[in-house]
């Protein structure tokens, strides 16, 4: 797949940092920015918070650090100063009161990946009201925020995991979701539309979906239980990166390599080891370092006024190129992309 997705996902990727040490990680910069967006000089007053589902994930690692060129790195490039800090579980209650605590700490953008919607909308409802822009990536927070930044097309997410599972069983047989949490917006839509897309394969059902929380422990466990109540599933689609790596080490043994199929959404550096010894076939993702990039860089715009969320407004996201606010708010990072043996070892991310 060459296209200009492609390349972009080449672009500052690097080795994911598995652990955040502390609570937060600040980034800041008071020299000139090289974006033509504006100069450091309009920005430096400008604080922003990075707040992921949760700290210490690799995927949010990667998506919010300077070193892998992610929002930290546009942040500073711009100018401003930017924070990572998150709670330490990917639930709401530890999630809301970081959000809080960067409210009254004087932030002028939150960059936020929804936990639960429903228990973050009225703290984010309350910041848009103080002048705050509220930029959400990865997981949506609709009815609560300035722009969302989608890593990819939602419906083309959950239908092309269908097709990449059906492709491997044959269209047929039992299969099942190993998911992160069930108030996770973006799960649960990219879940209904896998459930549209079944209708295409009528030989294949659907038995449980699963919830691992995006914790490891969790993922392994849930996943075990479908092994266990399910002795004839043939396959697992898990649109989590943690969910998809505790499956993975799961299938990885003779018993199940070859007669579960295992696709969904990871990242190249946790599963080269599966995908090389065929324990799984293909799955998918996009840069997270992007993602995270596009989000700050659209943060630090909407808090200068430089850019408003009304459709059809096109920026200059600095490395990543020229993007169109579209309906609902929303900026689009990108098609998925598919990682498989032929071309998994391209990337370090």
């Amino acid at each position: 797949m060459k296209s200009k997705f492609a390349l972009k996902l080449t672009m500052g990727a690097s080795a994911i940092l598995l652990a955040a040490c502390g609570t937060t990680t600040t980034s800041s910069s008071s020299g000139t920015s090289s974006s033509s967006q504006g100069s450091s000089a309009s920005a430096k007053n400008i604080k922003v918070f990075v707040i992921p589902k949760q700290l210490g994930n690799s995927y949010f690692t990667t998506a919010d650090s300077v070193k892998s060129g992610g929002a930290l790195a546009a942040i500073q490039q711009l100018g401003a100063t930017g924070t990572e800090t998150s709670g330490s579980a990917s639930t709401p209650s530890s999630q809301l009161p970081v959000i809080q605590s960067a409210i009254t700490q004087g932030a002028k953008a939150l960059v936020v990946s929804a936990t639960d919607p429903t228990a973050l909308c009225p703290t984010l409802n309350s910041a848009m009201a103080k002048g705050i822009a509220v930029v959400t990536y990865d997981s949506d927070a609709p009815t609560c925020r300035t722009l969302f930044v989608n890593q990819a097309s939602t419906s083309e997410i959950g239908t092309s995991e269908v097709d990449l599972l059906a492709k491997e069983i044959h269209g047929q047989g039992q299969i099942a979701i190993v998911s992160a949490s069930a108030s996770a917006t973006n799960q649960n839509q990219w879940i209904g539309y896998m459930k549209q897309e079944l209708k295409k394969y009528p030989k294949m059902s659907l038995v449980s979906i699963v919830y691992g929380n995006d914790n490891p422990a969790t993922a392994t466990q849930v996943t075990q239980g479908l092994l266990q109540q399910y002795p004839n599933l043939k396959g697992i689609i898990s649109p989590t990166t943690v969910g998809i790596a505790a499956a993975a080490a799961l299938l990885d043994t003779p018993q199940y390599r070859g007669k579960i199929a295992l696709t969904g959404l990871g990242t190249p550096n946790e599963m080269k080891k599966y995908v090389a010894d065929g324990t799984v076939q293909a799955f998918e993702l996009w840069n997270p370092a992007n993602l995270g990039y596009l989000a700050g860089y659209a943060a630090v715009l909407l808090a200068q006024h430089k850019i408003t969320n009304k459709e059809g407004t096109t920026f200059a996201a600095g490395k990543l190129g020229k993007y169109t606010i579209g309906p609902n708010h929303t900026i689009l990072l990108g098609p998925p992309y598919v990682f498989n043996k032929a071309n998994i070892n391209n990337f370090n991310f």
